[in-house]
């Protein structure tokens, strides 16, 4: 039974059960950890660290994990943490964060990565807090490190992404046919989508990365992935023949294509740009890319949006996974990996349906009707 349940009557207006500013112990930190909701005294979600971010993108991407978290029917509480760094002394930022949330960890809120922070990163703060999420209280132990459990599973997000961006397409006229796909954000999740939707006969038309975008008929992704370094940057130096190339701000909104996947800042779609979209189909790869306003133009538009909360779920599903001890730890690694990812696979795609199966019928948004429908399920 849960001692307190996630969101139970579904207003968005409500507060966070808790909200926490970091100064830091034993060096200065600023940030925040906000637990939107907790289940069973317990809630997980990742760290982001960047220059500029603030308390209220930490709650909503809090809130956002709750949603996530109810869609695929884990019964773990959403949470976030924000550390507003520019990577300066990026060690000891780290340390001094690890110490100051110790207790919090220790208490069953686990904080993983984000946008900024990598699996070394965490590493460094897990240590400093001499916290190991393979230690649970009231639950069985896991048989092997987290970093063995997790890091396997660095495409799940991008498995996700894809299983949605696929089952989207399905509802477009032509079913079945090559579509043109631009991919604003080259990370981790990025390539992993380019790979997943090249393999399924897509074409990659457009990449965007920090420096801007490159686009061709074909982008040919083996050969990215080989001049892309783990921030998500490509070398120009090194390009393929035959590739165009622009430093334009939001260059990436004019290639024409038929679908547009957001895999790296936030509100990379606002209220100042989303007249250039062309593509009808949007699926959110990172956290919040899309603004508000934004939203509701893409409705007047005609334009269909799948939102992170469905899509961009596999990295938390695949953590929360073990956290509740779900995930068959017997299995071995391979068919352990290929568990989780049918696991996430087949939620992703159930609410995308469903999804789109409610925006179909009404003119509002249909992220509340499902979420409505799966804490019902939950309970």
């Amino acid at each position: 039974m849960s001692i307190v349940d996630d969101n139970p009557g579904g207003d968005e207006q409500r507060d966070p059960a808790f909200s926490v500013a970091l100064n830091g112990s034993g060096g200065p930190l600023k940030g925040w950890v906000v637990v939107d909701s907790l289940v069973d005294s317990i809630a997980m979600g990742g760290t982001r660290m960047t220059a500029d971010v603030t308390e209220e993108e930490v709650r909503g991407l809090a809130r956002g994990m709750t949603h996530k978290l109810t869609l695929v029917g884990l019964r773990v509480g959403g949470a976030k943490a924000g550390i507003v760094s520019d990577g300066t002394d990026r060690e000891q930022t780290l340390r001094t964060f690890g110490r100051t949330v110790a207790p919090l960890l220790h208490g069953g809120i686990h904080l993983g990565c984000d946008l900024g922070v990598t699996p070394a990163d965490r590493k460094v703060f897990f240590t400093e807090a001499d916290y190991d999420p393979r230690r649970k209280a009231r639950g069985v132990d896991m048989p092997y490190d987290w970093r063995t459990y997790y890091e396997p599973l660095v495409d799940c997000t991008g498995h996700g992404v894809g299983v949605a961006a696929v089952t989207a397409l399905e509802g477009l006229p032509d079913r079945g046919a090559s579509r043109r796909v631009v991919i604003q954000g080259f990370g981790t999740v990025g390539r992993s989508v380019a790979k997943f939707l090249e393999d399924r006969g897509h074409r990659i038309v457009g990449v965007a990365d920090v420096k801007g975008t490159i686009s061709a008929e074909r982008l040919p992704v083996a050969d990215l992935l080989a001049i892309t370094d783990g921030f998500g940057r490509i070398d120009r130096s090194r390009l393929p023949q035959n590739v165009t190339v622009s430093s334009e701000p939001d260059a990436w909104l004019d290639v024409e294509a038929d679908l547009l996947i957001l895999a790296a800042n936030h509100n990379a779609l606002n209220d100042a740009n989303v007249h250039r979209l062309t593509a009808p189909l949007v699926v959110e790869g990172g956290n919040i890319t899309v603004s508000p306003e934004a939203k509701l133009k893409l409705a007047v538009q005609g334009a269909t949006l799948v939102p992170d909360v469905v899509a961009n779920v596999g990295g938390a599903a695949a953590a929360g996974l073990a956290l509740t001890r779900t995930v068959p730890f017997e299995l071995e690694a391979t068919a352990r990996k290929e568990w989780v990812f049918d696991w996430v696979g087949t939620r992703v795609r159930k609410n995308t349906q469903d999804l789109l199966e409610i925006a179909a019928a009404t003119s509002e948004d249909p992220l509340p009707a499902l979420l409505s429908a799966r804490r019902g399920e939950r309970r």
